[in-house]
């Protein structure tokens, strides 16, 4: 048995778009988040969940630095895996609590994931990722000089520290995570990208101070469990060309070959819709037969084909 639907969930459908962090407002969108999932279960499609860890990571970054003087802080690559457990934790229990009042006997498992990247990926030679608070000009120097950290002027809001994205090659724990999607298993995976680790012998990992793109590890997941289909649960109910101008158009289906020329016409930005269109395009090219980009209040709609961007080959 292998997974029908890989979904990969957003920041958006597990934190409060006003930027609320309050552990019980995350537990109250991811429960309206979760409520759709529930109707693809009932649906019968086999599911298996992926999620963002923005800004939850984020929160991680700046508790190090809060408590750098009493305790050390941890390489970013634990800090991942922190998320992983922590946003896995949240979202497997409102998942099981809901299925338990929808009388749906199944399980739900977290997997803190590890997904290889390669040790000469070029996006360890250009940092591009920016995470963790902002710093003003003065602290950034500071940390340039005493952490050899890498910072940028992030568009007048302050100084941010960027690290690598290098791209995804493989799932570590894949043996694991399809037993358990044959077993009947609500699987969640790869959240936050997953922990980027080499291979530095014959498998034997080690994590490097990293972050993955979780749309790029979501098509990873999606083709080495044999998901017919990609939903990428995004802030927006449709994706759209000419994005906030007059001109702005609505998509409701794509081809293939049209995804890949609105994105080479720069349509989608990279710190935005950009990754989840290259993405969608990698997903269709490696066999997949569709994927579908929708706000988390619209899936069950977007399954039923009356919302979302649907893009196929």
């Amino acid at each position: 048995m292998s997974a029908s639907v890989v979904v990969s969930l957003g920041g958006n459908a597990l934190v409060p778009s006003n930027n609320g962090g309050h552990i019980e407002q995350q537990f109250e969108v991811t429960a309206a988040s979760m409520r759709q999932v529930v109707a693809l279960l009932k649906a019968d499609e086999r599911v298996v969940l992926t999620h963002g860890n923005g800004p939850i990571v984020g929160n991680i970054l700046i508790r190090n630095e809060a408590a750098a003087e009493t305790i050390p802080p941890t390489p970013l690559y634990i800090c991942g895996a922190d998320s992983q457990g922590g946003i896995g934790y949240m979202v497997q229990q409102v998942l099981r609590n809901l299925l338990s009042e929808a009388g749906l006997d199944l399980e739900v498992a977290t997997i803190v994931t590890q997904v290889v990247v390669r040790q000469d990926d070029p996006g360890f030679e250009q940092p591009s990722k920016p995470i963790g608070p902002f710093y003003s000009a003065e602290e950034a120097e500071t940390l340039i000089r005493e952490r050899n950290w890498r910072m940028i002027e992030d568009s007048g809001r302050g100084w941010r520290r960027v690290v690598p994205s290098p791209e995804p090659q493989r799932i570590v724990e894949i043996k694991t995570i399809r037993t358990l999607i044959e077993a009947g298993e609500i699987v969640i995976a790869a959240g936050g990208g997953g922990v980027p680790v080499v291979e530095i012998a014959p498998g034997v990992y080690r994590g490097v101070e990293a972050v993955i793109d979780k749309d790029l590890a979501s098509v990873v997941l999606a083709r080495e469990v044999g998901a017919r289909r990609l939903v990428i649960v995004t802030s927006v109910d449709r994706v759209a060309i000419h994005f906030h101008t007059p001109q702005q158009q609505d998509l409701d289906e794509l081809s293939l070959a049209d995804a890949r020329r609105y994105y080479d016409e720069g349509h989608f930005p990279p710190g935005s819709m950009g990754p989840k269109i290259l993405s969608a395009i990698r997903f269709l090219e490696q066999g997949g037969e569709e994927v579908l980009i929708t706000s988390p209040e619209r899936l069950g709609e977007a399954f039923a084909g009356r919302a979302g961007t649907r893009i196929v080959s």
